[in-house]
């Protein structure tokens, strides 16, 4: 492969690295990565999202959190991809913190939210992102997500189960 040629993925290469399935899969296709480095990958946003039912009914904007969301579900599969591990039951991806996150414009039905993740560091189980999400070129939000990759069994153990 030159380094002119797009690592890709489609939903359905998506949903073999991911758990999350509609209406909490946030990530739609990703446009280009490089493991150990960085991805970048879309979220169509439309009307049709449950959401927009209850945040705002007279001016839809999507939520925040989710756009937090869809950008750590983003960072979720730079993980895995740099690992080059799939989807299985013994492994969960937690949040460990959020910094420096910003919100500089709305995303509205109709807009396409880009997703760019960089990896900062990995220190002790913990990975560190620079997150980028836009529309049209325009900064929507940005921040630095943390989390952790977790053995299943043993977050359930942590939950009391």
């Amino acid at each position: 492969m030159t380094n002119q040629e797009k690592k890709t993925l489609d939903i359905h290469q998506i949903k073999q690295y991911l758990p999350h399935r509609y209406p909490m899969l946030l990530v739609d296709r990703v446009l280009d990565w490089e493991a150990g480095k960085r991805i970048t990958a879309i979220k169509n946003v439309t009307i049709n999202e449950e959401f927009f039912n209850g945040h705002f009914p007279h001016k839809p904007v999507m939520p925040g959190v989710l756009m937090i969301e869809a950008l750590a579900q983003t960072a979720a599969l730079l993980s895995f991809l740099t690992m080059d591990v799939k989807l299985d039951d013994s492994s969960v991806v937690y949040f460990v913190g959020i910094d420096n996150a910003r919100f500089k414009r709305p995303v509205e039905p109709g807009d396409q939210l880009k997703m760019d993740v960089e990896i900062l560091r990995i220190s002790r189980g913990i990975w560190k992102y620079k997150a980028l999400g836009s529309v049209d070129g325009k900064v929507a939000l940005e921040g630095e997500l943390m989390c952790t990759i977790r053995s299943a069994n043993d977050a359930s153990q942590a939950a009391g189960q």
